[in-house]
């Protein structure tokens, strides 16, 4: 689905990412992990679109999207979500979701006199399809709440179901589980797994939890001082000798702080 190829760049002196390679299959749930500073956020920006690299070359299904900017990613459905979720704090969670979808009737003026039935039946159509996705999150019981007034958690929900909004082939997910209290963590990661697993999204999640990582995750890639340095699965990456020492440290829990 994404292929990485001697991805590198450079900020001044730093060398935040260095001839990073690998490939996010598709309907994998792929892992990125590493020590604060590894260069996994650079990574990630580059893919998304947010900077471009120095060298290298990002493709989409075998299209080259490298140095493509965010907003035409979108339309080839390479979405993203953050660690700390943008959402419209004085919009309803419903109206959030609404938002989404690009190209909509009601957003020309012309179209919007017009056609005013088809803006109607197309908004109608985008008002079913919000609430199948907060149905399908659980969070139906917000779907009139202000995004502003909801637990962290409950925003790292209506993040992904914003991904769900659109026409998605893959997702990039930074640091899902950042301040999402253990209970909601469960229901965030049964969401993804049931929306890989029943609609064959694509993900390749950052993240600083090892549990969360290893339950989702297959393969998970290992980055330290900008370089891929190892990948696997979790149960042979907890033994592998140059990730403890670069990573998760000798007899370590495998729990982490947050940052990159």
């Amino acid at each position: 689905m994404i292929e990485i190829e001697r991805v590198s760049r450079a900020f001044g002196g730093l060398q935040a990412v260095r001839e990073v390679s690998f490939t996010v299959a598709t309907g994998s749930i792929t892992g990125l992990i590493g020590p604060n500073g590894a260069g996994k956020s650079t990574l990630f920006n580059i893919i998304a679109g947010s900077i471009p690299p120095d060298s290298g070359a990002i493709r989409l299904q075998g299209e080259d999207i490298t140095g493509l900017p965010t907003h035409r990613l979108f339309h080839k459905g390479l979405v993203r979500t953050f660690q700390i979720p943008h959402e419209f704090s004085r919009m309803t969670v419903r109206e959030n979701l609404m938002l989404v979808p690009a190209a909509q009737r009601g957003e020309n003026l012309l179209k919007s006199w017009l056609s005013w039935w088809k803006v109607v039946r197309e908004d109608r159509e985008i008002l079913r399809r919000a609430d199948d996705v907060l149905a399908f999150l659980e969070i139906d019981h917000v779907r009139d709440e202000l995004a502003g007034n909801l637990s962290g958690g409950q925003k790292k929900l209506l993040d992904l179901g914003r991904t769900m909004m659109t026409d998605a082939r893959a997702v990039l997910l930074d640091e899902p589980g950042a301040g999402v209290n253990r209970t909601l963590l469960g229901k965030l990661a049964e969401a993804i797994e049931r929306l890989n697993r029943e609609r064959g999204y694509t993900f390749c999640v950052i993240e600083h939890d090892m549990d969360l990582i290893a339950r989702l995750c297959d393969p998970v890639m290992v980055m330290a001082n900008g370089e891929l340095i190892a990948e696997g699965d979790m149960a042979s990456l907890r033994q592998n000798p140059q990730v403890r020492e670069a990573y998760l440290g000798t007899g370590s829990s495998g729990q982490t702080g947050t940052g990159t």
